[in-house]
């Protein structure tokens, strides 16, 4: 297994959330968290293929919800998407931590 880390920032119409999100790579799958001021989300049914990332993170804040990140890795940086059920869908990107 193998731990990244990833300094992110989500963009949605609501306003900018930075988060440090945290892979732990276990094979094709993964789990981790990604912590922001709102809290700790956890990140479940992670899966990886080739520079893809797909994954889940329940939440209970501001309703009760799951969350479903897809982000494509390119050498130390990450672009992709969140969404957030009924408010749309938020754009992702991060860095890698050295």
């Amino acid at each position: 297994m193998t731990t990244e880390v990833w300094d992110c920032v989500t963009r949605a119409s609501f306003g900018e959330q930075r988060s440090v999100f945290t892979i732990v790579r276990d094979g094709a799958r993964f789990t981790g968290t990604n912590v922001a001021d709102v809290g700790e989300l956890p990140v479940v049914d992670g899966r990886i293929d080739g520079d893809r990332l797909i994954w889940k993170m329940p939440t209970e804040k501001p309703m009760r919800m799951t969350l479903v990140g897809k982000a494509r890795i390119e050498g130390d940086r990450l672009h992709g998407t969140v969404t957030m059920g009924a408010f749309g869908r938020a754009e992702m990107s991060g860095v890698r931590r050295a």
